[in-house]
């Protein structure tokens, strides 16, 4: 098979190895991408589960969170970053946050077909049809999320709407205290990018999936060592990615001698409470939408020979 620029491109993207690493994955994998990802991760040129952060497109993320109990978070995207600092824009995507909130659509399909709260004649996508029409640019509700609880929600907003945060806990006090932890944990999720609240929902296939990554990894690195060994590295080394990708065993970033859950259970204990994180949703401006950049795949292009 013919291994393109597109695809190189399309790959260093998803991995953030180098452009002849890429091609060379692509090349022993016949163009196969998912194989080609898992060679470079094998070979330790590339890090699981990068793609969110190293593709972009423009917009905003918003949020809105009402007595505590329920919340939405929306993303809204549209071609450049100047539309995306518009006021008009942006009071548009506070109205679908808003919308979001109220919605009962289980899926963006229903979402787009409902009444417009801000005028019950349209549907959510005539709204949004004719904010392209004034705007002069292509915009997309590409997705929303409604959290209904009977603890407590808080939201986070990082980078001027680059990167929103929901976190849902069960608690039996609600202050401002407990409002305080809870929208920090949200600002951990922003910045340090959990997959899972805790170990209880990391699934044995995953466990497994790592497991033959990181065996892949050792012998590579360590051809010499005994199986017996070997394994023990890889019980060390998946411990200590468990605790990057499980939210409660990350280090607290504005602690460093608590762990997350350690820091939600300090609050709780002082405030006579109750609390446990339940789930969060974060939301990243453009992750998994590229945005053109011919300039690097003309470079890409060059570098292959075509």
């Amino acid at each position: 098979m013919a291994i393109t620029a597109g695809m190189v491109k399309e790959l260093r993207e998803m991995t953030g190895a180098g452009m002849m690493d890429c091609k060379k994955a692509l090349t022993e994998t016949n163009g196969d991408m998912d194989a080609a990802v898992e060679y470079l991760r094998k070979n330790g040129q590339a890090k699981a589960e990068k793609k969110a952060g190293r593709i972009a497109a423009e917009g905003i993320v918003k949020t809105v969170v009402k007595d505590d109990k329920v919340a939405a978070i929306v993303e809204v995207n549209s071609e450049t970053d100047f539309v995306a600092k518009n006021a008009d824009f942006q009071s548009f995507v506070e109205a679908v946050v808003n919308q979001a909130a109220d919605t009962d659509a289980a899926d963006i399909d229903a979402f787009m077909a409902e009444a417009w709260a801000e005028d019950t004649t349209k549907t959510v996508k005539d709204a949004l049809v004719e904010k392209v029409a004034v705007i002069g640019e292509n915009l997309n509700i590409r997705r929303f999320e409604k959290v209904v609880t009977d603890g407590c929600v808080v939201s986070y907003i990082h980078g001027g709407g680059r990167i929103g945060v929901l976190v849902e806990a069960d608690a039996d006090v609600v202050n401002d205290e407990i409002r305080a932890c809870l929208k920090n944990v949200a600002m951990q999720v922003a910045a340090m990018y959990p997959k899972y609240v805790s170990r209880a929902e990391v699934s044995q296939e995953y466990m497994d999936h790592e497991k033959e990554i990181l065996l892949a990894q050792a012998k590579k690195e360590n051809p010499e060592k005994p199986e017996n060994i070997i394994e023990k590295m890889i019980i060390g080394r998946l411990n200590k990615e468990l605790k990057e990708v499980c939210l409660l065993d990350q280090v607290y970033v504005q602690d460093s001698d608590l762990t997350v859950a350690k820091y939600v259970e300090k609050i709780a204990k002082e405030n006579n409470a109750n609390v446990s994180v339940k789930r969060f949703i974060r939301f990243e401006t453009g992750e998994g939408l590229e945005k053109k950049n011919e300039d690097f795949a003309a470079e890409v292009a060059a570098q292959m020979g075509q």
